[in-house]
């Protein structure tokens, strides 16, 4: 390891209510061997968590699987069943039922043990929410969560079973009714959207890629939840190319207001990372330095305005080697209270384990990928800021995002849309 890098780790002792939830069942969460979302992108992570330093002195909270009471908080009898019975259909022998349930195509193959690996990720969400209502944890992290597009009686987007909708279900019935989820994920985050969308104890927000350009083509500005719940989902959707500075403005034209407005007790995150420019399967533009802002800028939301609490979960990214693992290395960094140097070389031993895994990979020389997260400020409607015109058409772009969601959601949280100071 580096002198930067030991110096990166030398962190204060972890405090006891700064957990992070870990099982290597998680690992069994493997839909084919080709498939985008593979767990060896956990695999790493928590290798070079480790060889980082990040991990020292940590003890790792050791999930149970979802029970079949939990599961339905949110997913319907049928379709656990047809989760549990797919695998022994087999692929020529599927129950119609399956198809109806999003089984078997080529998103959601079916895989064995489907039901027991995808019941131990909402497990461990779960686990993160008993560590934090109990008083036991203040922020937890679960990189093996995230599974946001899972919907009630289907499975959609690599998502079999919705934990952060699952884990919110349960925390609104021990303890809290004011929860604020938050979703920056590259792609929407329909599922736990859908789930809530017309109940005023959850805030939904997702900062995604434009529905016009990424599926799954929802999460338009004008979704703003329904009946009870009008103005508790908030969208944000940005165009493909948009990088670290102008996503950033736009999480903080519309994030930090919003959150402040609802006043939650908890704030649960998702925190894919497949908005990052080298993703397979999205067209945003940010680097790891973009979403460590990110993760930060949610973690102090916590600090602010729920008393610490922080429920951190995974989701996308597909950049399984160069991305995934240093960006969610941040991500336990930033649940842990401690911090890495940007400027680290990534370690030796953990180079050399990628080296035995994926000896074609070429990767990165150090935990940064020398991002600028110093964002503009947004400024209101028709704002000073200028530059070139590039620059000026980009921020016109992520400007008019910002100024739709605003005038979509703020009034209905008794927020002004054109002032900044909202």
């Amino acid at each position: 390891m580096s002198d930067k890098a030991t110096r990166a780790a030398e962190y204060i002792p972890n405090r006891p209510e700064d957990i992070v939830v870990w099982s290597e069942d998680y690992l069994g969460y493997r839909w084919s061997d080709d498939h985008p979302m593979n767990p060896t992108r956990l695999d790493l992570t928590m290798a070079l968590a480790t060889d980082i330093g990040v991990l020292a002195g940590v003890e790792l909270v050791e999930p149970a699987a979802a029970p079949d009471s939990e599961l339905l908080r949110f997913h319907t009898s049928a379709y656990i069943e047809a989760v549990k019975r797919a695998p022994s259909q087999g692929p020529a022998l599927r129950d119609p039922d399956d198809v109806v349930h999003g089984l078997g195509s080529d998103d959601n193959p079916v895989f064995p043990q489907m039901h027991e690996a995808s019941a131990m990720l909402a497990g461990g969400s779960l686990a993160a929410a008993r560590e934090i209502a109990s008083g036991r944890a203040r922020r937890a992290v679960s990189i093996g969560g995230g599974m946001h597009h899972a919907m009630a009686d289907w499975a959609s987007g690599f998502c079999v079973y919705n934990d952060a909708a699952i884990a919110i279900s349960w925390l609104l019935d021990n303890g809290f009714d004011r929860i604020a989820y938050i979703d920056v994920d590259a792609h929407h985050g329909d599922g736990v959207q859908a789930a809530f969308l017309g109940d005023p104890r959850v805030l939904t927000v997702s900062l995604h890629q434009h529905p016009a350009t990424l599926w799954p083509n929802t999460g338009w500005s004008t979704e703003v939840g329904t009946g009870g719940g009008e103005g508790t989902s908030i969208n944000v959707p940005l165009l493909p190319g948009t990088a670290d500075r102008l996503w950033l403005r736009a999480f903080h034209a519309i994030v930090p207001g919003a959150v402040g407005a609802f006043r939650p007790q908890i704030i649960v995150s998702q925190c894919g990372v497949d908005s990052h420019r080298e993703d397979p399967l999205a067209d945003l533009a940010l680097t790891v330095d973009g979403q460590n802002a990110a993760f930060l800028a949610m973690r102090d939301l916590a600090d602010k305005h729920s008393e610490g609490r922080w429920l951190a979960v995974g989701g996308g990214g597909y950049g399984l080697v160069r991305v995934v693992p240093r960006a969610w290395t941040y991500l336990i960094a930033a649940a842990l209270g401690r911090e890495i140097d940007p400027t680290s070389a990534l370690p030796d031993t953990w180079r050399e384990r990628v080296r035995t895994m994926a000896p074609s990979v070429d990767l990165p020389q150090t935990m940064g990928d020398g991002g600028d997260v110093d964002y503009p400020a947004w400024d209101g409607p028709g704002g000073s800021l200028a530059g070139t015109d590039g620059t000026d058409r980009a921020l016109e772009r992520v400007d008019s995002a910002i100024t739709a969601t605003r005038r979509a959601v703020f009034p209905l949280l008794g927020l002004d849309p054109e002032d900044p100071r909202d």
